[in-house]
């Protein structure tokens, strides 16, 4: 509840919050837009591998001639990561293996970590994880982003002495997504090629969002954050709105969609025939809480808490998020707590890399929203020999692979280096 004043406070003293960005595309934006009222915090230095981009973002945001001239911008990750003073370096990148490097390289230096890199996080965020710890530093969720802001809301629910039925978000889904490409991606938010053209918006990121590989990895994050359970069969994105939750969110046995306890899933803003489900959480954030006792279920009643039928199930819900926005939470609390909003800390699920359509041997893969694979949610006890989605970039399959078929580690010309690896021993324990 202090954090503005501890920031405000380090920057009267002289010793204001210094973080280094790399990768100033969307959500680096809109955290470069709120830099400038922050008491406390400085951005000293910005990696893009468009320097001259970078600049023109903080034009953009409302940056002024000064507060520019005063930042070091280079194209160089590992520079910006060895800058002089920097407290915090947050990842903001979305390349997996490109992240894993620069967020060894911090921890190396006795940097603070803020991982926006939810992609690399669900590869090796555990190992990432101890190494912060052994050298004494914090690695982080980003918040704003809603793998911290789920995390924030179990543990809200368990200090507050609830069982975690469910956690997780809204987003737009169809079983059809699962097959879109990049190349059609646009009519399904409403928009033409030449307007996405002209707003900058990248068509392979925004189909990841589409096709279902975003939310997978984003609930993956926080089930390996917050040790809940990924579904076997994957997401089921049941269409539900805000007044269901409690509802549809609940284990079988008890009447709800899921298949056990502790799980984590993603809801539907869109019924199966394409109509808008009723009072939708596309935006939002939330946990299905279970009552520990009589006494607590009349409590939800009694201070207006949707519930399920049985009284015993409750939600608690946050309608948006801001992403970018409010990633300076997690940069001062690094720094002036120590304390990660939010932190992987096991392997409870990956992200499975399946077939969009048939691929031909030595047919290169391009990873997370392209042509070629989507990612699937999978507990890692069933999904040890598949390929994640994190290291199915830039790689050629070793054979045929039908059309939803679930690809293996095997099925791709994998080369041995350090990420591979330290997936493997991971997913292996």
């Amino acid at each position: 509840m202090n954090l503005s004043s501890l920031a405000r406070e380090a920057g009267e003293r002289g010793t204001p919050v210094r973080a280094a960005l790399i990768g100033a595309g969307k959500f680096g934006s809109m955290f470069l837009s709120q830099v400038p009222t922050i008491a406390g915090l400085e951005v000293a230095v910005i990696a893009d591998l468009d320097p001259d981009r970078a600049r023109a973002a903080c034009r953009a945001v409302g940056w002024d001639d000064v507060r520019i001239a005063a930042t070091q911008f280079t194209d160089s990750g590992p520079q910006a990561v060895a800058a002089d003073g920097v407290d915090v370096v947050i990842e903001a990148t979305g390349n997996p293996l490109a992240g894993i490097r620069h967020a060894r390289a911090a921890i190396a230096a006795g940097r603070h970590v803020v991982m926006v890199n939810v992609e690399a996080d669900v590869l090796v965020g555990p190992t990432l994880a101890a190494e912060a710890r052994e050298a004494g530093v914090v690695y982080s969720m980003a918040y704003g982003d809603q793998p911290a802001l789920v995390s924030e809301m179990v543990d809200w629910a368990r200090a507050t002495g609830f069982r975690v039925a469910a956690a997780g978000k809204g987003t737009k889904y169809l079983p059809a997504y699962h097959s879109v490409t990049p190349d059609d991606v646009w009519s399904h938010y409403g928009l033409t090629p030449e307007e996405a053209a002209r707003a900058g918006m990248n068509p392979q990121m925004f189909n990841s969002f589409l096709d279902g590989t975003k939310s997978a990895i984003e609930m993956v994050a926080i089930a390996n954050a917050c040790g809940l359970n990924v579904p076997q069969n994957g997401l089921a994105f049941p269409p539900c709105g805000v007044d269901d939750l409690a509802r549809v969110l609940r284990p079988r046995d008890v009447g709800g969609q899921l298949e056990g306890p502790e799980m984590v899933e993603t809801i539907s803003s869109v019924e199966r025939d394409g109509r808008p489900v009723f009072r939708d959480l596309r935006w939002g954030v939330y946990v299905v809480l279970e009552a520990p006792n009589a006494y607590a279920a009349a409590c939800f009643h009694q201070y207006g808490l949707p519930v399920d039928d049985t009284g015993r199930f409750a939600a608690m819900y946050k309608p948006f998020h801001l992403i970018g926005m409010e990633l300076s939470v997690s940069v001062l609390s690094a720094a002036l707590r120590r304390e990660p909003t939010g932190t992987s800390r096991e392997m409870r699920g990956t992200v499975a890399s399946v077939a969009k359509r048939d691929l031909k041997a030595g047919e290169m893969l391009d990873g997370e929203g392209g042509f070629t694979v989507w990612g699937k949610a999978q507990p890692v006890a069933a999904a040890r020999d598949a390929l994640p989605v994190g290291l199915a970039h830039g790689v050629k399959v070793t054979r045929d692979i039908a059309a939803g078929e679930t690809l293996k580690l095997s099925d791709a010309d994998l080369a041995g280096d350090s990420v591979t690896e330290l997936y493997r021993s991971l997913v292996a324990s």
